[in-house]
């Protein structure tokens, strides 16, 4: 599957063999290091008959010039140093991945004029590389002498960061590649077909996070029946795969700290069930687990890193199909928390999965807060596009220091409204609530069903509908599955609830 660079950091020395790259400021600046590659004189050259303006993420592979003993030189523009934010440098990075081609021996030279490049600046830029290499193509088919475990572990690139404080870069990025590893963990499992991972499968994978030292506990369906989880179980009846509820918990922190909890949704497809979907585009709902598999992804970095917190992580795993004992238009159903509950769109069934995991959650841990994640409505794509996800949160505490995460990974949220006028369109005459509320603000409308299963603890739910999968691609994500959540929940444990 992917070729992952390997990276290494180290001070400034002169640059003798492979392919080097150079950082590009805004109107073809660069920095004393970059130019002492080739002499300043003839990088200016390259840069001026090339017309190279050093715009962000823009890139240039080129000859290196006759006289070195190098291959080739790679430009990648910064644009404006002092204007560097949010994940410019994971872009700086991807784009400069992008344009080493086959090369294996590669030094990037990281320095710009005028400014101080942190050496968390240094890890993004390395993380910007190790998610763009991602690929998922473990089931092409290659064909010729070439095909080989030799030749792929070859063809990865060994690459050294020269920087001016390389310990303190490699620290850094100790952590940020335990978030590259979550990232690619919650990628694969999303790209991954409905046929190879069902809920079974997707709790067999959960199960391999116990080598991290991560508490594991796999709820199957007779366990779900004991504690009434009717709601979660309902969308699963349909299946011949049965459901499961998955358990992660990371003991990072004080024993006596209260945790915090992450729920995601885990429809590995989705039908729709007895209110089918159309069938252009169903293929995509084998990534309606996206929610599901950032939580794991993230449980996944926190324990590679030995986060300073403890953490809970639960998945509720189903698959909604139809066969003679699927869910019914018109259905009542009792979640675990005694709420009764109208379903009258089998395909609005993440809130139904998610009613009994969060209730569970809270009932269980009794966390700090609960983030949920999930794929969950069509309409939060209407009301956003697909360049940011939606928070919804009745803490305004917890709201803003998710927005801040957002901001800050580049994994970027927009808070939308709750409110009792909302909340009354889910109610019905026939049972507590009914699972939707009329046309308009699905998205607000998902929120408040999912708000009655939460009590007084703080709680935010982001609906990655647009964002999880299908995303547009980025100089760091070229795949399908992007992994959203993972960096984003990660910078928030580590801004505000590590000791």
């Amino acid at each position: 599957m992917s070729k992952r660079p390997s990276i290494s950091f180290a001070k400034f020395a002169p640059v003798e063999s492979g392919t080097a790259i150079l950082l590009v400021a805004a109107e073809g600046r660069t920095a004393a290091e970059a130019e002492s590659v080739v002499g300043p004189a003839l990088l200016s050259r390259i840069i001026d008959v090339s017309e190279f303006k050093g715009k962000m993420a823009a890139g240039l592979s080129t000859i290196a010039p006759a006289g070195t003993e190098l291959e080739r030189l790679v430009l990648v523009g910064s644009g404006d140093p002092a204007k560097l934010k949010a994940d410019d440098w994971l872009k700086i990075g991807g784009a400069a991945l992008s344009k080493i081609g086959t090369a294996k021996n590669v030094t990037a030279i990281l320095a710009l004029p005028g400014v101080e490049i942190s050496a968390e600046n240094v890890a993004d830029f390395a993380l910007g590389m190790l998610l763009r290499s991602y690929t998922f193509d473990k089931y092409k088919t290659k064909k010729g002498k070439d095909n080989s475990e030799e030749k792929e572990d070859k063809s990865a690139a060994k690459i050294t960061i020269q920087v001016a404080d390389p310990g303190a870069a490699k620290k850094s990025y100790a952590h940020a590649e335990a978030v590259a590893d979550g990232v690619v963990l919650a990628r694969d499992l999303v790209n991954e077909p409905a046929n190879i991972l069902g809920p079974v499968e997707f709790a067999e994978r959960v199960e391999e996070l116990k080598k991290l030292d991560v508490k594991v506990e796999i709820l199957t369906e007779k366990d779900m029946k004991k504690l009434g989880m009717g709601s979660l179980l309902g969308v699963a009846q349909g299946s011949a795969r049965p459901a499961r509820l998955a358990i992660m918990e990371w003991h990072g922190g004080k024993g006596k700290d209260k945790p915090i909890a992450f729920v995601g949704k885990g429809v590995t497809f989705d039908s729709g069930g007895v209110s089918i979907k159309p069938a252009a585009g169903m293929d995509e709902m084998k990534g309606d687990m996206g929610g599901a598999a950032a939580v794991t992804g993230l449980m996944h970095a926190l324990a590679s890193r030995k986060a300073k917190v403890n953490a809970v992580g639960i998945i509720g795993l189903v698959e909604n199909m139809i066969n003679g004992d699927a869910q019914r238009p018109g259905d009542i159903v009792t979640s675990m928390s005694g709420q009764t509950i109208e379903v009258l769109n089998t395909d609005a069934e993440g809130r139904l999965v998610l009613a009994d995991a969060l209730y569970y959650c809270n009932e269980r841990f009794n966390p700090k807060f609960m983030v949920n994640l999930a794929t969950l409505t069509g309409a939060i794509m209407v009301a956003l596009g697909v360049y940011h996800a939606g928070l919804f949160s009745n803490d305004d505490t917890l709201a803003g220091q998710l927005f801040e995460a957002g901001q800050a990974t580049g994994e970027k949220l927009w808070r939308m409204p709750l409110g009792d006028e909302y909340d009354k369109l889910i109610d019905t005459k026939n049972a507590d609530m009914k699972n939707i509320g009329g046309r308009h603000g699905g998205a607000i409308i998902a929120a408040q069903f999912l708000k009655r299963f939460v009590g007084d603890t703080p709680w935010a739910h982001l609906d990655v509908a647009g964002t999880a999968m299908g995303a547009p691609a980025t100089e760091y994500s070229q795949s399908w599955a992007s992994g959203f959540g993972v960096r984003l929940l990660d910078r928030l444990v580590r801004d505000h609830f590590e000791g």
